[in-house]
């Protein structure tokens, strides 16, 4: 909090000054990604197949010559105008367009490989922006990289709905509304794509608004009635194996007054940094609402957080300008990664996304995994990763009561020792432009500092590392059969506190405001500004221990970096920058996976079927404070784990 009083007070300092000096934090991209030990071809780099391009689309269109003059296919329109109010713009819009809500298009650019298929079907679409500035070819990029791979990629056009407001849900249904042209143009003789769309293998992409249209679309997929009205109907029920959003909203449409939940699929999700527009990972709200409710199935999600991207670099139309034209005399552009990286970040990870989800290629799972795999195609930056999937069983997840010592597994409780911090909330995001849609991740975790020094003059006085424990009780072990072939899962990100020194049991006890008395209940210290000295990097130890007593123990951070929240200024102005955000970071909890193997070779006594307890040492740095999120079990399939990083 003291550092946030700090940040927002400093604004003034430069409301009226010049640009103030750029503030990044130092990369580790050098340490971080100089391994590649990935094997399998690269996903970004384009595939064998030649790739055609075609347009189809109305034929009448008023302002796009190609959905005019270069359809190949003719599409009717649909009467959207139970999910589209165009409000007191209604006649302008009417008159620029020449049509209404009730004939919308169904256009669309279309990149495809030359060949018999059938072709694995992916289909893109934009978000907000000026309609007069279209959107839709920004993509070109990904269809023709796709397309090369072997997929039918089109790019659709819903311009003619951007600057409309609460039209999320309609730009979902859209995309059914394309998936059904699709299915009649596979079943038409004589159509281009006759008999060439793989109909049982679907993907579908959406960029900003369409981030969330895309979660829309899956969720309407399986419904028989639009939520708002009754009286429209859906009959819609396609393949949809997954779903991308790209620097995605969340939270502007809400059926029921209730978040969009997708259901068994699997989902990947990226934002930038430096999103101008998009302030915060919204994205982390539809990934934790995801539910995989099928464990036969191979499903799974991931999350990425590009340190330095913005929001309009993902498509090449909008570039570098978030909040429009003018963007550079607001928006401080200066430590943007170049285009061309960002982009090449999203084809890496789409398209094996893409190539996992819809023909079954594992061997680019590590990459979900461990990001470290293929450190050499990454463009320099840092990546904050997550990743779950569907055979994951959860211990704790801090979701569902008041009591800190309970898990989410029955017989599971929660035990720490010597902790300065030991409590659970609700994380929060750094954008404050809504506060009632857009602040909070809606996603409980529990927040653990420790101090092992004891206060005084003498600072190499310690006592024992603090600890937190996660206690199976019972059989839980030989319940879940735990084995080699398990891996421990959790999330993890430090902050920016640090508690004060426990107090000397041999001094008289201290005031209330210097109160720690290694209980638990002792108050941190405040949290830290970057102006302050540089803090020591965090490190903690994962411990295994059977019902024997026998432990194993490794180190985090062998496993993925540890980083404290990256320092990101969006706005030129700090003034500026406090009012739209309640921090200068937002905090993005890593994914660790640890195989339970890794513990049996540190000590091949340890007894995994007698697993009794995992516990969070913090014995690595003397001082420092982390949420945890979480943590349980997963059996990963195999493919997860055939390219690691070496400890």
């Amino acid at each position: 909090m003291m550092r946030l009083v700090r940040y927002c007070m400093g604004a003034a300092m430069f409301a009226s000054a010049c640009t103030p000096a750029l503030k990044l934090t130092p990369s580790d991209a050098p340490t971080v990604l100089a391994h590649q030990v990935l094997e399998a071809a690269d996903p970004g780099l384009p595939g064998p197949y030649e790739v055609l391009q075609l347009y189809y689309g109305s034929g009448t269109d008023k302002n796009r010559v190609e959905y005019r003059d270069s359809v190949a296919i003719r599409t009717e329109p649909v009467d959207a105008s139970k999910l589209v109010s165009l409000g007191g713009a209604a006649d302008s819009r009417n008159e620029y367009w020449g049509f209404t809500p009730k004939e919308m298009p169904l256009n669309a650019r279309v990149w495809y490989p030359k060949g018999d298929g059938p072709f694995p079907l992916v289909l893109v679409v934009h978000g907000n922006h000026s309609m007069r500035d279209f959107s839709d070819p920004g993509y070109d990029y990904l269809g023709e990289l796709l397309a090369s791979r072997g997929y039918i990629l089109a790019s659709v056009d819903e311009n003619f709905i951007n600057g409309a407001r609460a039209e999320n849900d309609a730009r979902g249904w859209f995309l059914l509304k394309h998936l059904g042209e699709f299915e009649h143009f596979n079943e038409e003789e004589g159509n281009p794509f006759e008999g060439k769309v793989d109909m049982s293998n679907v993907a579908l992409i959406g960029h900003s608004r369409g981030g969330e249209a895309v979660a829309n679309a899956a969720a309407f997929n399986q419904l028989t009635h639009y939520p708002d009205d009754a009286s429209l109907t859906f009959d819609f029920d396609f393949d949809i194996k997954g779903i991308v959003s790209i620097a995605p909203v969340d939270g502007q449409y809400l059926p029921t007054g209730r978040g969009v939940v997708v259901e068994d699929m699997s989902y990947l999700t990226f934002h930038g940094s430096h999103d101008g527009d998009v302030t915060s990972f919204h994205g982390l709200r539809i990934y934790d609402r995801l539910r995989f409710n099928d464990s036969g199935d191979f499903r799974f999600k991931a999350a990425v957080y590009v340190y330095r991207a913005n929001h309009g670099q993902w498509n090449s139309v909008w570039g570098s300008g978030d909040i429009g034209p003018r963007s550079a005399r607001t928006l401080d552009l200066r430590g943007l990664i170049p285009q061309v990286d960002q982009r090449r970040f999203a084809e890496i990870y789409v398209s094996s996304f893409i190539e996992v989800v819809l023909k079954g290629r594992q061997e680019y799972l590590p990459i979900f995994r461990d990001h470290r795999v293929i450190g050499q195609w990454l463009p320099s930056t840092m990546y904050i990763t997550r990743f779950e999937t569907n055979a994951f069983r959860p211990l704790a997840t801090f979701e569902e009561d008041i009591d800190v010592t309970r898990g989410t597994e029955d017989g599971v409780s929660l035990r720490g020792v010597s902790l300065s911090t030991w409590r659970e909330a609700t994380l929060m995001l750094r954008s404050s432009n809504r506060p009632t849609t857009s602040a909070s991740q809606e996603n409980q975790a529990v927040t653990l500092g420790w101090n092992n020094r004891i206060a005084g003059a003498d600072t190499t006085r310690h006592r024992p590392a603090a600890s937190y424990s996660v206690e199976l009780g019972g059989r839980l072990a030989a319940r879940w059969a735990l084995g080699r072939q398990h891996s421990l899962e959790f999330m993890l990100g430090p902050t920016d506190s640090t508690p004060r020194p426990r107090r000397d049991a041999s001094q008289p006890a201290a005031t209330s405001a210097q109160n720690d008395d290694g209980s638990g209940r002792g108050r941190a210290g405040r949290a830290r500004g970057r102006d302050d000295l540089e803090m020591p990097a965090v490190d903690l130890s994962i411990q295994l221990e059977d019902a024997a007593g026998r432990t194993s123990s490794v180190v985090l951070s062998e496993y993925g970096a540890i980083r404290r929240p990256l320092e990101t200024h969006v706005m030129r102005r700090s003034d500026q920058e406090c009012q739209r955000c309640t921090a200068p970071w937002e905090l993005i909890l890593q994914t660790y996976s640890i195989p339970l193997s890794d513990f049996v070779e540190q000590n091949a006594a340890l007894d995994l079927r007698q697993l009794s307890a995992i516990r969070f040492l913090f014995d690595r740095v003397h001082a420092g404070e982390v949420v945890v999120d979480q943590i349980g079990i997963s059996e990963l399939e195999p493919g997860f784990l055939s390219a690691r990083v070496e400890r």
